[in-house]
């Protein structure tokens, strides 16, 4: 009888984190051990912007209502696309793509929900707006690469968690979405089994605290399944010229670039990103050995 409901408990927790289907499959498999394994997955982390400033007018009960609701659309996509959600973190959401069960295409399944939570971000929005409510707005970050990632706990209390670099830096690009103005932000490590599919820009090459390697990153526009509006190609196109001219050190022509783009087009928080910097080389020229990286300070 023990055995029974220590099996139940076992399947009621990880039911909180994963698909029924995907628990049975684990439970099935004898892999729902208590532990950790090195395994190659994507993970993704989105937060609600503003979240202090949004909350502070509301009521208790209102704020709990609308994180429910938020949460549960939020991770239904998560489910729906292979993924486990790791965990809760305040407003935010972690997820893990590739483990505990090894998934080939776990890049593929962190980009397609996260267009899949922009969307239901909208719908969710527009529930909002219907009901005399502010909207909100959220940052995705993602990462692949080889984490630690397992059970850790008791059969009676297990939690389901990755941990390593990889896991920091998918962090670290949910942060930098704030200051490149977008809202998703996807790593190379990401970018490279799926660019074939998606609509991109190539935001920057960075270099993160405590690291020497810099990573190349880039605003996930959305999946060429969807049409692309023509503004959004122009913006790309003159973002990416001008960026070229601004690696190969000639500033000014990389500023025509972005000045046409936030004068003509639409007002771009990267494009501006990189007017403020080109202007800042014009007065005090990088060094010989400048690469053009940008070390990111800030989360």
């Amino acid at each position: 009888m023990d055995d029974i409901s220590d099996e139940k408990r076992l399947k009621s927790t990880m039911y909180r984190y994963m698909t029924q289907e995907l628990a049975e499959q684990l439970l099935s498999s004898g892999d729902a051990k208590l532990g950790g394994d090195r395994k190659e997955v994507t993970v993704l982390f989105s937060d609600i912007r503003s979240y202090t400033t949004l909350t502070e007018s509301m009521q208790a009960e209102e704020v709990v209502q609308m994180l429910n609701e938020y949460f549960e659309s939020m991770v239904d996509a998560v489910f729906k696309h292979k993924g486990t959600l790791d965990k809760y973190i305040g407003d935010a959401i972690m997820a893990v793509f590739g483990s505990p069960l090894p998934l080939e295409d776990h890049a593929w399944c962190a980009v397609q929900t996260s267009i899949e939570m922009r969307h239901r971000l909208a719908e969710f929005n527009r529930r909002r707006r219907e009901s005399k409510k502010q909207e909100i707005k959220i940052g995705i970050g993602i990462n692949s690469d080889i984490v630690i990632s397992g059970n850790i706990g008791s059969s009676k209390r297990m939690e389901f968690t990755a941990i390593g670099d990889g896991v920091n830096l998918g962090s670290r690009l949910e942060g930098a979405s704030k200051q490149y103005g977008c809202d998703i932000v996807i790593s190379e490590s990401t970018f490279q089994p799926c660019m074939d599919r998606i609509w991109y820009r190539e935001l920057d090459q960075i270099r993160v605290k405590g690291k020497t390697q810099p990573v190349k990153i880039y605003e996930l526009v959305g999946l060429q399944s969807e049409p692309l509006e023509d503004k959004k190609q122009q913006i790309i196109e003159l973002y990416h010229r001008g960026r070229d001219y601004y690696l190969n050190r000639k500033f000014t022509r990389a500023m025509g670039e972005f000045g046409t783009i936030l004068e003509d087009i639409a007002q771009d928080k990267a494009a501006s990103l990189y007017l403020e910097r080109c202007q800042n080389y014009l007065k005090n020229p990088p060094p010989d050995e400048w690469d053009g990286v940008y070390s990111l300070t800030e989360k």
